[in-house]
């Protein structure tokens, strides 16, 4: 896993990975595959894993109500940058992932470094020097990651926010209230942090 041996906490010594899937569907620690008619009756798949909406509560909540969760909306995560990151004025790169469930491709990154009033389309790749193209149907790279990068002129403190969207025109949420659910899952709205620009000048 990430060019290290599985460890016990991921899985080991043999774990399932389902491309395009919730990651709670690809079981760790695995002993058999069973096949069966009806959909599994254990706790992760009946009681834990669903998305109900704002009106559902712990008093109200009725698990039989809902399907199992599978799928994943799209999303980015800026990984160059953490919250509250101190930079020097200047040219900064701005980089991370963006991914989506369900073997559909990220059609764009949008990037912007002022908080959300203007924003640049970042480029796209998954292997050095070659673009990433999203509606290329023949190619099973849409199960995986895609990676993203920009360059940004950034002279004083501010909000940096990422967002991606799928090839089949789905964006992520502005808000996590817009995507609010009992369980939490799902929380793939704007991925936002906050840098502090250091001048030594001033």
């Amino acid at each position: 896993m990430n060019g290290e041996p599985l460890n016990r906490d991921h899985g080991f010594p043999l774990r399932v990975v389902v491309p395009g899937v919730i990651g709670a569907r690809s079981v760790k620690w695995l002993e058999a595959i069973n096949i069966i008619a009806e959909e599994c009756q254990g706790f992760f798949v009946q009681k834990d894993y669903k998305m109900f909406p704002p009106s559902v509560n712990w008093e109200n909540i009725n698990w039989s109500s809902r399907r199992p969760q599978m799928d994943f909306p799209v999303q980015c995560v800026i990984c160059s940058l953490e919250d509250t990151t101190t930079i020097t004025p200047g040219k900064v790169s701005i980089s991370g992932y963006a991914a989506s469930g369900g073997g559909r491709g990220i059609e764009r990154v949008d990037v912007s470094v002022d908080g959300g009033k203007t924003w640049m389309e970042a480029s796209r790749f998954q292997k050095s020097d070659i673009p990433y193209t999203a509606d290329d149907d023949g190619n099973c790279d849409k199960w995986a990651w895609v990676l993203f990068e920009v360059t940004a002129e950034i002279q004083q403190s501010t909000e940096i926010i990422a967002k991606a969207v799928d090839s089949a025109g789905n964006v992520q949420p502005e808000k996590v209230e817009d995507v609010w659910n009992l369980r939490g899952i799902l929380n793939t709205s704007w991925h936002r942090i906050q840098v502090h620009v250091n001048d030594s000048n001033s």
